[in-house]
């Protein structure tokens, strides 16, 4: 077992699902059976434009054969470890390359820097992953703002490292991969509601916005942006309800058991659709759309 670097491309020609499957040909095998029940940092090469460099950390349950593709294997990923990094890591900073495990003995960079598995030292995994989760904000609910404080003060949860038979070994707490999720998707909307365009920022410069999942954890939903949706109060309440829900366009769909229809439409954006985020890949995922339409979705 070992730390592993999986490079993905966003116009990947793999069928790769970063929080679910990583497709790769049988010359990799051997690499990525190291990882096996061990964690793995996602890479999108530097050649890509507006790349996000490492972007994300997950756990690989077990390798298989890909059913559909002779030749090919998919690495599985263990269900709600994937996460996105809140800060996005270049390969390189002003003290020189991220990655030390990628320099050859006369310190410039080797080979090992364009294969698309590699193993990766616990060392350089613990430095890669601090940078990524630096300065987490806090999650909702938050204290009663018009209440006087205790003097008490919530305390940020670090990620934890455990040295533990010579090996770094990572945990995460829910309460910080909502503290993340939220930060990633409040980032990617812009801090307004995807669906009324509202954005509203309290006294102390905070989003009055909450960061829901299309498909919930308790249903297998995944902390990834692509499952996150920026929403205000009462737009969430709905959605979460299933009187709201999207299509796969983005299209505002309203549940004929909405008692106030006219009122609701007063609610949603004029146009009729979600504002999308910036990024395409950070747009709801039509699979996770899918999967609200027919399980939470009331007609």
């Amino acid at each position: 077992m070992g730390y592993g670097v999986f490079i993905h491309r966003s116009d990947s020609i793999y069928d790769d699902s970063p929080a679910e499957r990583y497709q790769f040909p049988e010359q990799y095998l051997g690499r990525v059976q190291s990882c096996v029940d061990d964690w793995i940092i996602y890479y999108e090469p530097r050649k890509i434009a507006d790349t996000r460099g490492y972007f994300a950390v997950a756990k690989v349950a077990k390798v298989i054969p890909d059913p559909k593709a002779a030749g090919m294997y998919l690495a599985i990923i263990e269900p709600g470890s994937y996460l996105d990094f809140v800060n996005p890591v270049p390969f390189r900073d002003g003290s020189g390359v991220i990655e030390q495990g990628v320099l050859n003995e006369q310190g410039r960079i080797s080979g090992r820097a364009q294969s698309a598995v590699r193993p990766i030292t616990p060392n350089d995994f613990n430095r890669i992953v601090a940078i990524g989760f630096d300065e987490v904000e806090p999650p909702l609910p938050r204290v009663d703002e018009a209440r006087p404080h205790s003097g008490l003060q919530e305390e940020r949860l670090p990620f934890e490292f455990e040295q533990a038979r010579d090996r770094t070994s990572f945990t995460v707490s829910r309460i910080m991969r909502d503290r993340v999720f939220r930060t990633i998707v409040l980032r990617a909307y812009s801090e307004r509601c995807a669906i009324s365009g509202l954005k509203l920022i309290n006294g102390r410069g905070r989003a009055e916005v909450a960061a829901a999942h299309i498909r919930p954890v308790e249903s297998n939903g995944p902390d990834i942006v692509s499952n996150g949706i920026a929403l205000s109060g009462t737009v969430h309440w709905m959605f979460d309800r299933g009187l709201l829900s999207l299509s796969d366009d983005l299209q505002i769909l309203i549940s004929r058991q909405v008692n106030d229809p006219e009122s609701v439409k007063t609610l949603i954006n004029p146009s009729g659709f979600a504002y999308p985020p910036r990024r395409p890949l950070e747009r709801p995922h039509p699979v996770f759309l899918r999967w609200h339409r027919e399980n939470c979705f009331k007609q």
